[in-house]
């Protein structure tokens, strides 16, 4: 096995101190110009890498930020991934990627490594088991290193955060459903113990209420955010005695699994039925029935969240930035909430 080069084999070789050697590969003033150019080209000479870790314990500062997402595998957090890389990145910035796969053991393995690695912050959006108590948050927080939550977020005091407007998203989608003369508007709701989730189910609630039609709550239910779970859900509320006209999903797959079984059982959509979803997945737009739903801007979010990161360490001279930032959601209004004009 080859012996790494250290900076002791670099200040050997030129016959100067060690410390010499640290300082010009650091590009410390105090190092002459001739000096840090002999030190740099031998330590190139030598194949000498950089221990980032120990740079990082001496220094305080990795020029590393630690990203955590539930699932890397969905379009939304890989955009929203790509956002902070592209903001980072410019910055001189390594953004190092977890996923805790909505898993608490995980998620906690997955901030006592960023910890460890002494990253300069983390950009967390929390798995759907995460509670407002968690001692590993709270280890983040006393570290007093930067703690920017995006999208699922913990309403803590010490941490910033970058969401969108889930109420205002979901109030525009069920007025949307309104306004193509549903009137029996059912909902498949994420987990609400998350509060995007609440928020979204408070939203439709509200338009029902602003419209004078009265909430049902067997018209909701808590699905997960995959296919089959809206299929199952779809099949419990069309066998009520009296079944909705529409149904407004917190997820684009729940919506999409809805749609599956509503072709399944015959129903047409929209003439009969009207689906509206929530996140503006890909597969939304290029489907034979598009599915109609609100656009959570992913990659403004990562940017947005990147920003305030660098604003937060004072990278961002001169700029003032809000410490909790709420992004507008847009509609993409498609086939599956258009009902077609009938001609007389």
């Amino acid at each position: 096995m080859t012996k790494k080069t250290t900076i002791y084999d670099i200040a050997k070789k030129l016959d100067i101190a060690a410390a010499t050697v640290s300082r010009a590969l650091n590009n410390n003033p105090k190092i002459s110009a001739k000096t840090s150019k002999l030190v740099l080209e031998t330590a190139e000479k030598m194949n000498y890498k950089k221990n980032n870790l120990a740079f990082a314990l001496q220094s305080g500062k990795s020029n590393s930020v630690g990203v955590i997402v539930p699932r890397i595998n969905t379009n939304f957090f890989a955009s929203v991934i790509m956002g902070i890389e592209e903001e980072l990145q410019a910055e001189g910035y390594h953004v190092i990627i977890c996923q805790s796969n909505e898993d608490e053991k995980m998620e906690i393995e997955n901030i006592n490594t960023l910890l460890n690695a002494q990253v300069d912050g983390i950009l967390m959006s929390i798995s759907n088991v995460t509670e407002e108590n968690s001692e590993i948050i709270k280890k983040v927080i006393q570290k007093n290193t930067p703690l920017i939550f995006f999208d699922r977020k913990l309403n803590i005091d010490e941490a910033s955060s970058v969401t969108i407007n889930d109420f205002q998203g979901a109030y525009l989608a069920t007025q949307k459903l309104i306004e193509q003369g549903c009137n029996k508007i059912a909902h498949l709701s994420g987990n609400r113990s998350i509060q995007l989730y609440e928020d979204r189910f408070a939203g439709y609630k509200k338009a029902l209420e602003d419209n004078n039609i009265v909430f049902n709550e067997n018209y909701v239910i808590q699905t997960k955010s995959n296919v089959e779970s809206g299929i199952n859900a779809m099949k419990e509320l069309l066998e009520l005695a009296t079944p909705p006209n529409a149904v407004f999903s917190s997820s684009d797959f729940a919506a999409l699994g809805a749609i599956q079984e509503l072709k399944e059982q015959g129903i047409n959509i929209p003439e009969d039925f009207c689906v509206f979803g929530f996140g503006n997945e890909p597969f939304t737009k290029y489907m034979e029935l598009s599915i109609s739903t609100v656009d959570q801007s992913p990659i403004e979010m990562g940017k947005v969240t990147a920003k305030l990161f660098l604003n937060q360490i004072g990278k961002t001279k001169n700029v003032t930035m809000e410490k909790n930032i709420i992004l507008m959601p847009q509609l993409q209004i498609r086939k599956s909430s258009i009902k077609l004009q009938k001609h007389i």
